[in-house]
């Protein structure tokens, strides 16, 4: 039961996180922030807050700070509600379940997950921002505030998976060797950090506009490439 760092890392050396193609900026600044964190340094509250938060979004939604500037937080649109109060099955309901997957940043652990979701209809041909991270590093460092899942946390096409607080586990807690037997694929569907990883930048290994023709990533432009230390 559980994996390591090193052990993650050897099936899995590199993490993928896709962003809105102008947040590069943001990230620099501030970090890679989980949606809970960016509402709070952006000082939105009340009623705003909630609808952003504990509700699905429908579409993207941009935030304003006078100091801070623009964010954009991505939309939900994957999640059929109807499917997801079944998926739950009155563990949760999904305004605690939109707040559970907000108070986290999201990574794939494969190239193939990663190109799945860049060729979805809804944002194939368009430009994506896609963080590029030396696993081996971040999982050291964020161990404890690691969670890892064997599905698709913010999807409930075509299939709603049973799903509740259990479905993200630490790394100790993660049946890690007996996923293995179904292969990498679907080892670790998702990997999640709790608040998000201020110092992103420690781990990157690239940030690059990158877009699908609905088969395959095309690479538009190299915003960061990490200098070999």
């Amino acid at each position: 039961m559980g994996v390591t760092p090193e052990e993650l890392s050897d099936y899995y050396p590199r993490l993928y996180h896709m962003a809105e193609s102008d947040s590069w900026d943001g990230i620099n600044r501030h970090g890679l922030l989980s949606t809970s964190s960016l509402l709070t340094l952006f000082e939105i509250a009340g009623d705003e807050r909630r609808k952003i938060e504990l509700c699905k979004r429908e579409d993207s939604k941009e935030i304003i700070h006078e100091r801070h500037g623009r964010a954009v937080i991505r939309d939900q649109k994957p999640i059929v509600e109807s499917k997801l109060r079944t998926a739950l099955g009155g563990c949760m309901t999904p305004e605690e379940w939109y707040g559970l997957l907000n108070g986290k940043v999201f990574f794939w652990l494969t190239v193939e997950r990663l190109t799945t979701l860049l060729s979805a209809r809804e944002y194939r041909s368009k430009p994506h921002l896609v963080l590029t991270l030396e696993t081996l590093p971040l999982a050291t460092a964020y161990e404890n505030s690691i969670t890892l899942t064997s599905i698709n946390s913010g999807n409930t096409l075509p299939i709603a998976h049973p799903r509740g607080r259990a479905t993200f586990k630490k790394m100790k807690e993660y049946p890690f060797a007996e996923r293995l037997k179904r292969g990498l694929y679907n080892t670790v569907v998702e990997l999640a950090v709790e608040g998000g990883v201020s110092n992103v930048l420690d781990y990157t290994i690239s940030a690059e506009l990158i877009t699908s023709d609905g088969n395959q990533l095309i690479t538009i432009g190299t915003l960061y490439a990490r200098q070999d230390r």
